[in-house]
């Protein structure tokens, strides 16, 4: 196989307050291949944006704080670059999207000028030929070049995901994280955010790490799923091992909380209880207050990742029974 042009080693992060530690992210690892998209999946508070926050190293410090862990792109640990090297990453080698489109741009810039900028920055051109490359991005993601001196409040929210994809791809990055992109948007336009996104990532040859809470969009747009809860992914693989043969009780549960429209239930059944707060976590499996199958050794011991088929693993004890 290829050597991943993302690995996440062990990461860890913490936010210290002066009365409490929020442990965001537990000792996370996972893999990105060349080309392939892989949703994040999980209820708000699993950790899903802190993540993303440390591959692109913004976790805000104080009062943020990566522990440990590496995160390799190409090899290479991002957790080791200097300044300057951040800089040259970011937008160039990968790129993100935020969740609200309506905060991501600046009000009182045109959006062709914060388009061209990007542009400047990395390929050091010169400003008449950024703008230029700022008015293709702006047609290949379906916007007029027209439009190029509009400011955002002068576009819908549609739209103004549709600018903010334009200076995420507009130095064709070799990964794209996009955090929740299509929240604020209705579900017409987010279906078409969703479809150009496909297109683009396949032109452009990029990686994807898409962070959502909705299995729905996930299952149209990533090859590979992992399910996170209490700062780390519990069970990971391709789309049959998460949506036909899930095995973690959570994703079960979350499975079983989704309405089916080909079976004839009457209640679904939600998972019950609360995700527990990241600065009391419980000894143990953190889903064991809440986990249909649990067994006295869930509340002491933490399992490891087990490989049930070729690249679907899953932490719980009952994994190591099969």
């Amino acid at each position: 196989m290829d050597e991943p042009i993302l690995s996440v080693r062990n990461l860890t992060v913490h936010y210290i307050k002066e009365d409490s530690t929020v442990r965001a992210v537990n000792g996370l690892s996972f893999d990105l291949a060349n080309k392939e998209t892989l949703g994040l999946v999980g209820e708000t508070g699993a950790g899903k944006t802190t993540t993303a926050l440390s591959i692109m190293r913004l976790i805000p410090n104080p009062p943020g704080k990566i522990i440990e862990g590496e995160i390799l792109f190409k090899g290479e640990d991002v957790l080791r670059y200097n300044k300057h090297r951040l800089l040259r990453m970011r937008g160039r080698d990968i790129s993100m999207i935020f969740q609200d489109p309506m905060t991501s741009l600046n009000p009182v810039l045109k959006v062709g000028d914060q388009i061209a900028e990007v542009i400047h920055i990395h390929k050091k051109l010169s400003n008449k030929e950024a703008n230029i490359e700022a008015m293709k991005m702006l047609e290949v993601v379906g916007i007029s070049s027209d439009r190029f001196n509009d400011y955002p409040h002068q576009f819908s929210g549609g739209m103004k995901q549709r600018v903010v994809i334009a200076i995420s791809l507009a130095c064709n990055p070799k990964i794209l994280i996009a955090d929740e992109p299509t929240t604020a948007l209705d579900v017409t336009i987010q279906a078409q955010v969703l479809e150009m996104m496909g297109a683009l990532k396949k032109n452009f040859d990029t990686s994807m790490i898409l962070i959502s809470h909705d299995l729905g969009v996930i299952a149209e747009v990533c090859n590979r799923v992992g399910i996170m809860y209490a700062g780390n992914i519990v069970e990971i693989g391709n789309l049959e091992d998460i949506y036909v043969n899930g095995f973690h009780p959570y994703t079960k549960g979350l499975f079983g909380s989704i309405p089916d429209l080909d079976s004839d239930t009457e209640r679904l059944k939600p998972i019950e209880g609360l995700m527990p707060d990241p600065a009391h976590l419980p000894p143990g499996c953190p889903f064991y207050p809440r986990c249909p199958e649990r067994l006295p050794e869930c509340k002491t011991k933490l399992p490891g990742a087990v490989e049930l088929s070729p690249g679907h693993l899953i932490r719980c004890v009952h994994a190591k029974k099969n």
